[in-house]
């Protein structure tokens, strides 16, 4: 089983038990398979647009192809799947149920990876960036959070990628926590998978961590603003609290600032729902 995805990737692979090798691919127009035996079946995972489409009939001359019905792909219609099916999980196990292959769309709990050191105490890791500007609560809103729970004795830690580092620092000052503990820009994929698993509690926006926390079933709080949880979210019945507001959103996930639906969301609301979450809080 061989998965076309960028390198980096190549941790969260690993978690899932179902993939035996990672080929490095940093887009679909890089796909290129240079085995001199062609792949029994190939799978369109990049969604319903034309470019894995493309990538695959260029790159491979497979027996079988499994993808959302397009030319040369004799797949479910894609519409008649997501009339059907609220959430992307959801969608992509209709799918394969499409070509008789069972799937459960709520078994994506991931075996934790090994815990970084030894740790007296569950953290609460704090997420406050995301790719796109309209998914960002405000820094002095996660700064208040910040401080509530390091007022209340958490052990708290800020975590992002290097690139989200000055958000993470500026966070941090706001809030008064030490520059030891932001983790931002420190850790690599997999430390971070091992971090999130391993935590107490995760309070992110709608981004990887967020996915991260429903896949290890770690308690989170997750603020959602142009997306529709109904489609994105964690599963239903886990340890997690969804915070938005549906009937402010805008909708508009490339907005250049935060979409209505997440300032609707306060600094209260969060500490209500860490608040209900802390019973849930597990031991080390």
């Amino acid at each position: 089983m061989v998965l076309a995805a960028p390198r980096s990737l190549a941790p969260v692979a690993a978690l899932t038990g179902a993939v035996d090798e990672l080929l490095p691919t940093t887009s679909p127009a890089d796909l290129r398979w240079c085995r001199p035996v062609q792949p029994t079946v190939a799978v369109n995972l990049h969604g319903y647009g034309p470019e894995g489409y493309r990538a695959l009939d260029a790159a491979v001359v497979p027996r079988r192809r499994i993808g959302f019905r397009a030319p040369g792909w004799d797949g479910p219609e894609w519409a008649t799947v997501a009339a059907r099916c609220a959430h992307e999980r959801e969608r992509w196990c209709a799918l394969l149920k499409g070509y008789g292959i069972p799937a459960e769309p709520d078994d994506l709990v991931l075996d934790p990876p090994p815990r970084l050191g030894r740790m007296s105490v569950r953290p609460v890791l704090v997420h406050p960036g995301a790719r796109r500007c309209a998914k960002r609560w405000p820094v002095e809103r996660f700064a208040e959070v910040v401080a509530a729970l390091d007022r209340d004795g958490h052990a708290v830690a800020v975590i992002g990628s290097a690139v989200e580092r000055p958000l993470a620092l500026a966070v941090a000052e706001a809030a008064g926590l030490p520059e030891r503990q932001v983790l931002a820009g420190r850790t690599g994929l997999r430390q971070l998978c091992a971090l999130v698993a391993g935590a107490g509690l995760v309070i992110s926006g709608d981004t990887g961590t967020a996915h991260l926390a429903s896949a290890f079933r770690t308690p989170s709080v997750l603020l959602f603003g142009p997306t529709d949880p109904a489609q994105w979210g964690p599963p239903a019945g886990g340890p997690h609290v969804v915070l938005t507001d549906p009937a402010a959103r805008r909708g508009d996930p490339f907005a250049e600032d935060p979409d209505p639906a997440l300032l609707a969301v306060q600094v209260a609301d969060v500490l209500s729902a860490v608040s209900r979450l802390c019973p849930v809080l597990r031991p080390v």
